[in-house]
């Protein structure tokens, strides 16, 4: 099958626009995610390094409610002054996932917008504490959006190493047994593996790669010095590295001392290795092509991937070039996100209505159902991220929630809903099923109209 703008967006983009051209070509869609990403300007996103003065503000704060309580004094006002930063970042994660919506709404390259979503899932990671849990969409803006389409080792070594993955799996607190701040402590500090076996594991060789424990154990070991505080930013603490070579399949990194070299240059030969071109080949087709994607498809974009040493932007070509890509008999159930992005993006919803929502509305149409849908925002279930299985998305719950925000939420988005009969193209395309066109003009209403088209298996799938 041959290039087809229809499921360019709604199998690789973010879904058909009744205001926004649709790509031409596999060469376009390629070319734009090597120019700047326009989305990002004009939805903006804070980056993560920008809040370190919000932590130590934080951070101040908390300490001097708990001297004050220790001594006896009045704290009230330091209490309040905290709740007052909280909210005030509570606002600013929402105003967040609205961008991110917005990105999906209107940009001209849905397919990068899809790809953020894909790679923030495959290096998963959420904030642990009050302060941190509001920061995802920083933490995607800093390290995977610049990244996604450059070699993935630049994306391995900027999603791996920031601070936000540090902080989730508690990497700044990991020392080498024999460092010099282990010494000095006593023996009270430790080791560890967690981000050592996610990369092994989940971001790089896979499940079941060719790695043992003593290559976790070794890795981790390369690893300590990796740290961060909201005062210094990214360190590399040489007092807290392992002294000595590691070997991490087969080949030695480091000698005496360590360095952020070495953990630089371990990630890259991990990120060049034929079983990781494999895995991720195989991710990219299963996330955007079917859950079980046929093997031809894997093949070349493997190909590509180790004749180019993991250029990602040539994988994704060699993804979108090849005939089973385009296949009409494949396709992927929509996750939650994907759904309300697309929902967003036929409907056309203005950016200006979110200046105008309070907390409340933002919670009650685009992150509570979510939740209820089951794909709670910027939450994953752990460091494997969320299922790619269509079974895991159409359970009994989440189909009913589907159906709730269908019915409820289009109408407070766009006012006035546009006509069924016109929406059910706009949503849909060209060709929509016979019986979704019925469904369409047969609707006692809008609302129920515009919910069935939101309903229906064609626009439910990718």
């Amino acid at each position: 099958m041959s290039f087809d703008p229809v499921m360019a967006e709604t199998r690789f983009g973010c879904g058909l626009s009744p205001k926004v051209p649709r790509p031409q070509a596999v060469d376009a869609m390629i070319a734009r995610l090597k120019e700047p990403d326009a989305a990002a300007l004009e939805f903006p996103v804070a980056r993560f390094d920008t809040f370190r003065d919000t932590f130590e503000t934080y951070t101040a704060l908390n300490r001097e409610r708990r001297r004050l309580d220790d001594a006896g004094g009045e704290s009230a006002g330091v209490r309040e002054e905290a709740k007052q930063l909280m909210q005030s970042m509570r606002r600013r994660n929402l105003e967040w996932a609205w961008q991110a919506m917005m990105r999906c709404t209107w940009t001209r390259d849905g397919f990068r917008e899809r790809l953020a979503f894909f790679w923030f899932d495959h290096f998963a990671a959420y904030g642990k504490g009050r302060l941190y849990k509001l920061l995802g969409s920083t933490y995607v803006e800093e390290a995977i959006r610049p990244n996604l389409a450059r070699k993935f080792e630049d994306l391995l070594i900027a999603a791996a190493t920031h601070p936000f993955m540090l902080l989730f799996l508690d990497q700044h607190r990991s020392v080498g047994p024999n460092s010099a701040f282990a010494q000095k402590k006593g023996g009270t500090t430790g080791l560890n593996e967690n981000l050592a076996r996610e990369v092994l594991e989940l971001h790089t060789l896979g499940v079941g790669g060719p790695y043992s424990q003593d290559d976790v154990r070794q890795l981790a070991e390369l690893f300590t010095g990796l740290s961060w505080n909201y005062r210094k930013g990214f360190r590399y603490l040489e007092s807290r590295s392992e002294p000595g070579a590691e070997t991490v399949l087969g080949k030695r990194y480091g000698g005496a001392d360590g360095s952020l070299e070495d953990i630089h240059a371990v990630l890259r030969d991990l990120a060049r290795h034929p079983v990781t071109a494999r895995h991720l080949s195989t991710k990219l087709a299963r996330h955007f092509v079917a859950d079980t994607p046929p093997e031809p498809l894997v093949a070349a974009m493997t190909s590509v991937y180790l004749d180019t040493n993991g250029d990602l932007a040539a994988v994704y070509g060699a993804m979108l070039s090849h005939d089973d890509a385009w296949r009409s008999d494949l396709g992927n159930v929509k996750r939650p996100v994907d759904f309300v992005a697309s929902g967003f993006r036929a409907l056309a919803i203005a950016p200006e209505l979110g200046d105008s929502w309070r907390p409340r509305d933002f919670r009650r149409y685009l992150l509570a159902p979510l939740t209820l849908m089951g794909q709670p925002w910027e939450r994953p279930p752990g460091p494997q991220g969320w299922p790619e299985e269509d079974s895991q998305w159409l359970s009994p719950q989440g189909l009913a929630a589907r159906l709730q925000w269908a019915l409820s939420a289009p109408a407070v988005l766009s006012d006035p809903l546009p006509d069924p009969r016109a929406f059910v193209t706009d949503a849909l395309g060209g060709e929509v099923p016979s019986s979704v066109t019925f469904a369409a003009r047969a609707a006692e209403n809008r609302v129920e109209g515009i919910a069935l088209v939101l309903m229906s298996p064609a626009f439910q799938r990718h």
